[in-house]
């Protein structure tokens, strides 16, 4: 069981950058557990779960106490110092970017902001790196098209489209959009790697997350609000959980917790195929494995993230974290990213199959009102951070009024 630093909460504007790290009430173990009770027991300390933990405490004045079995808070967007100092996202590179000025407003509450704008290059072999998503630029590197304007590039592209009707998968959507040629580039094979299955198999929502420019903007998003947390995710997160009312043990899983402590409300942010102990089968989750490294270089590569779409290279990408940090130092640590069937869930994967499957669990979840789920696994949903953000403001509030 792993404690975390206390300290004290802060309430920042978006854009102040001072305030310590915060604190959460850890205990020692299940042990430490025995006979208590709280108001609601929340299972995950990622953002679905940190977010609904301190809405019960500092709204509602309840008794919270949160668990995961990872022996730290933040979920897969924890980051902590490696062995060279370097912050690092232990679990790759997590980018935070919305539209929502609620949820911008509610996390800068617990953190100061480093405006950052992500901008990610395809390595397409031979020494050629272009940006994307596909603009202008990359169709003008790529085919030496000479492409001056948006009209110019719409034409190009409608003249490789291809028309598919009706578009129901991740390839139709591209192939329609942009034809087989730059399909093949720069979707196909790294699409293929990620999800363990070829994008005809996929439902659009994958593929139709990427757009395409026609001008020469090489931002990976442009979401109003671009920004890092000034000192890392897990200082956040940590600020998030520091309230008297919450108490947050690490390494520890439900089944352990849920025999030391009684409570009346559970909050369930994990998988939800493992709740309801696979009754319908398991649900299929896309898990990620990384190799970290440290060079003794200020810099490794020219952008934070370099995609391989190459399905002969092993690896999907490479993050350079100080990139993302704006951490100053004489070395640099990056991470190689291998998307995997096997390990920690991930992502859903969004297949027709998949879906009906998940509407039979979800049938279930709705006859317990007891148990509240939310987030990216408990929800078989693949959002962004932001997202998931709203979706547990949205949550606590019915909950509340009910």
């Amino acid at each position: 069981m792993v404690p975390v630093r206390r300290g004290r909460a802060n309430h920042l504007r978006p854009c102040a950058v001072e305030a310590e790290p915060g604190a959460v009430r850890s205990m020692g173990g299940p042990a430490e557990l025995a006979g208590r009770r709280f108001d609601v027991l929340v299972v995950g300390a990622g953002f679905a779960g940190a977010v609904m933990a301190e809405r019960f405490a500092a709204d509602a004045g309840l008794e919270v106490l949160v668990i995961d079995r990872r022996p730290h808070v933040g979920g897969n967007a924890h980051d902590e110092r490696d062995a060279a100092g370097i912050l690092v996202h232990r679990y790759g590179p997590h980018i935070f970017h919305s539209n929502a000025q609620e949820v911008v407003d509610y996390l800068s509450r617990f953190t100061g902001w480093r405006p950052y704008e992500h901008r990610v290059l395809a390595d397409l072999g031979g020494g050629l790196r272009v940006p994307i998503p596909i603009n202008r630029t990359t169709l003008n590197r790529l085919y030496d098209a000479g492409l001056e304007d948006n009209a110019a590039v719409e034409a190009f592209l409608a003249e490789r489209a291809e028309p598919v009707d009706p578009i129901r998968t991740s390839e139709d959507i591209v192939v329609a959009r942009v034809g087989r040629d730059l399909y093949e580039r720069f979707f196909r094979g790294y699409t293929a790697k990620q999800w363990g299955l070829d994008p005809s198999r996929l439902d659009r929502s994958v593929a139709g997350r990427l757009p395409v420019r026609t001008d020469t903007d090489d931002r990976y998003f442009t979401d109003r609000f671009q920004a890092m947390p000034a000192e890392g995710y897990t200082a956040m997160f940590e600020r998030i959980l520091d309230h008297p009312r919450i108490t947050v043990l690490t390494g520890i899983d439900f089944a352990e917790a849920r025999g030391a402590v009684a409570f009346d409300r559970l909050v369930w942010t994990g998988p939800i195929d493992e709740y309801f102990g696979h009754a319908h089968g398991p649900l299929p989750y896309r898990s990620l494995r990384f190799h970290h490294e440290t060079h003794d270089v200020e810099r490794f590569q020219p952008a934070a993230v370099i995609n391989y779409p190459d399905e002969a290279v092993p690896h999907t990408r490479i993050t350079e974290y100080k990139w993302l940090t704006g951490q100053q130092a004489p070395r640099t640590s990056i991470s190689y990213e291998y998307p995997s069937a096997e390990g920690d869930p991930y992502y859903p994967v969004p297949t027709p199959e998949n879906q009906a499957r998940y509407k039979l669990y979800e049938a279930m979840a709705d006859a317990r009102p007891d148990v509240i789920f939310v987030g990216r696994l408990a929800t078989y949903r693949y959002y962004n951070m932001d997202q998931v953000v709203a979706q547990a403001l949205a949550t606590y509030r019915r909950a509340a009024g009910r």
